[in-house]
């Protein structure tokens, strides 16, 4: 039958796009021309060549595939349309894994940053979904601030016309997420009030992929050096993190204008797979750099804008091109050496070289961040996350030189490590996984202390302050927060007038933490000195300046780690 040919066509394929070398590249064109003459006759099937097709224009064996993947890719939209124009079922594009194909819609409920930026970037293809609206009383708490009088209906009334309120309260030709979002930005609160407001309404937005380049199907950037594979791809067992943290690395600092286009760019990529990261929503297009690392691929990382940065620690936010196509995105926290870091690779290019690419990425916030002890949260190795467990996570991160840091998890690690080496057949279970998956695993290049952060959690510094909230201060966070800005300025000897106030916020986190810190009025003065340029670091146009500072006070990483060790009672 047709469908079972196409079938026998797309698992051939699934194959092919894998191999490289002999003659394996003109079999790929041979069979692309093949499955270009043929009709696509549900969603399922066309995802697959669609993938497919992706794969290969990220990994090409020459620059006649590359080209006949990218003209292939350009019919991808006619196809989708052929599919609704008869009927077919579509749910396949919905998945989160198949989402942001040319030609679909997508439905996804975004921050306030992502919102915004929509509603500017990508007006007319986007709207608010009300038919999802879920909460619709919420309009009735949040609302009234943004049009006059309709307290007046809402306080008293039952079955509000909402939308009618809205349609009348908007310009003409405005859309209501456009409106929305508008009358936010003209409104007094401040930019995290506006962002408080926003997601509380829990809103769905509508998004037409169309034929637009935003589509995964033609978000590629173009490159000036295409790399063609000629060879087997580089396996996770050829990768050493420890070389990796030893080789050279170089930056192009981006202007600001090509530093926005890359959050754009990084936003599109994201978001039409519903995905969404804090620093992607909120980075600072004037911190974006670029460096190559070979084989086609670009690192782009870039900090989050000056009033969003973390309370603590400094962050960094990335995604990476193969051949101008996006293939993951990532997010790396870091306090004085050691970095909480996410790497979430796309499906579609989970055969690539993952693990080689992950070394790249994590010598470049090596670089950007100093990062040389690395933590992978349970969630990534697959602490509720079933995805992460069917994909065999935790031995991605144990091959690489990851350890879990509770003392059972390695010990049942090891365990494992002796029945695959008896046993090729061997297979850790799920639930074992699961078990494994229970706590972090830690990376420490050459040169780290192993065991320093075993049993630190930043969670711990912050429950600390709270309990001394609620011990010291009736629970009172304006006068916990003016409490410990005056005791540790007056233990450094410093003025808190002196600090301007766009850092006064950043002296007040930091003063939160360093006030726990015993004895810190008979610190030495060079201590002292050292600990003020740190607070003055806090608010530097960057947080790598600040992670700089930071890592150099020995003393004070010692009396962060041992608060953030101890869970507090």
């Amino acid at each position: 039958m047709p469908s079972e040919s196409l079938d026998s066509l797309l698992l051939e394929l699934e194959e092919l796009k894998r191999r490289f070398g002999g003659d394996n590249a003109a079999r790929l064109e041979k069979l692309l021309d093949s499955l270009n003459r043929r009709r696509f006759p549900d969603s399922d099937s066309l995802v697959r060549f669609h993938e497919a097709l992706l794969f290969i224009r990220a990994y090409p064996p020459s620059r006649a595939v590359l080209l006949l993947a990218d003209r292939l890719l350009t019919t991808v939209f006619d196809r989708v349309q052929r599919l609704k124009a008869v009927g077919e079922d579509l749910t396949s594009f919905d998945y989160i894994e198949n989402s942001g194909i040319a030609g679909t819609r997508l439905h996804g409920m975004y921050s306030y940053g992502i919102a915004r930026w929509l509603a500017t970037r990508h007006r007319a293809s986007t709207e608010i979904d009300w038919e999802r609206l879920e909460r619709k009383e919420r309009l009735g708490t949040n609302l009234p601030g943004l049009i006059p009088l309709l307290d007046e209906d809402s306080l008293t009334e039952a079955n509000i016309p909402y939308l009618t309120w809205i349609e009348s309260a908007k310009q003409r030709r405005a859309t209501d997420l456009a409106w929305l979002v508008e009358s936010l930005e003209k409104s007094p609160l401040s930019e995290k009030g506006k962002s408080t407001l926003y997601d509380s309404l829990e809103l769905w937005i509508r998004w037409e992929m169309g034929d637009s380049r935003v589509s995964r199907t033609r978000n590629i950037r173009g490159t000036r050096n295409i790399f063609y594979h000629r060879g087997p791809l580089i396996r996770r067992s050829e990768v050493s993190l420890d070389k990796e943290m030893a080789t050279r690395m170089s930056f192009e600092k981006l202007s600001q204008k090509r530093g926005q286009a890359v959050l754009d760019n990084c936003r599109e990529t994201t978001c039409v797979r519903y995905r969404e990261l804090y620093g992607i929503a909120y980075g600072d297009p004037s911190t974006v750099v670029r460096t190559e690392v070979g084989r086609g691929v670009e690192v782009f990382l870039w900090g989050l804008a000056p009033e969003r940065r973390l309370p603590i620690r400094g962050y960094h936010c990335g995604y990476t091109l193969k051949n101008g196509v996006p293939i993951n995105y990532i997010e790396g926290i870091t306090l004085f050496e050691r970095m909480e870091l996410g790497f979430n690779t796309f499906y579609t290019f989970r055969d690539g070289e993952t693990a080689w690419v992950y070394a790249k990425v994590l010598r470049a916030l090596n670089l950007v961040a100093g990062a040389k002890c690395v933590s992978v949260d349970p969630y990534q190795l697959g602490f509720n996350n079933e995805e992460a467990i069917d994909s065999g996570a935790f031995w991605f991160y144990r091959k690489l030189g990851f350890r879990p840091t509770r003392p059972e998890l390695e010990a049942l690690a090891e365990s494992e490590e002796r029945k695959i080496a008896g046993a090729r057949e061997y297979r850790t279970s799920a639930r074992t996984l699961r078990r494994l998956s229970a706590g972090p695993a830690l990376y420490e290049a050459p040169g780290c202390i192993r065991g320093d952060w075993d049993r630190f959690h930043i969670r711990n510094l912050g429950l600390a302050v709270a309990r001394r909230m609620a011990r010291e201060f009736d629970g009172n966070a304006a006068k916990i927060r003016a409490a410990s800005s005056r005791e540790v300025a007056r233990a450094l000897n410093i003025r808190e007038v002196s600090i301007n106030s766009r850092g006064l916020r950043g002296f007040e986190d930091l003063a939160l933490v360093l006030a726990l810190i015993p004895g810190l009025e008979r610190w030495d003065a060079g201590e002292k000195r050292a600990l003020a340029a740190i607070l003055r670091a806090k608010r530097s146009a960057d947080d790598s300046e600040y992670l700089r500072v930071l890592r150099k006070h020995k003393r004070l990483r010692a009396a962060i780690i041992a608060l953030g060790s101890v869970l507090p009672r």
